[in-house]
């Protein structure tokens, strides 16, 4: 190993290998960090009406919160490089394309 060279040695507490099952991720900053919220529904969709009218005018999924992790905006470069090698190694491994819409 380089003397300028860093490397990490990470464990995971066995109580976090798991993981956390979530449907979907809502992504935010501020000035001084991005924000990733990890979403699990709640509910099945419920349907919003417009008061006036009764029509149903679209749907809420209830959700909640199970993880939130802030990073700093330096490394939402890396985080972006390594999402998109793991998506293109998974593609390759499992011969399907991902359009982001599942």
């Amino acid at each position: 190993m380089a003397s300028n060279e860093v490397k990490f040695k990470i464990d995971v507490p066995t109580d976090m290998e798991a993981g956390v099952p979530a449907d979907f991720a809502s992504l935010w900053h501020t000035s001084t960090s991005f924000v990733i919220d990890f979403v699990a529904a709640t509910k099945p969709p419920q349907p919003v009406t417009d008061p006036s009218t009764g029509a149903v005018t679209g749907r809420v999924v209830p959700g909640r919160v199970v993880s939130r992790v802030r990073i700093p905006p330096q490394q939402v470069f890396e985080l972006a490089r390594a999402l998109t090698q793991q998506l293109d190694a998974w593609e390759r491994e499992t011969g399907k394309k991902s359009d982001g819409n599942d």
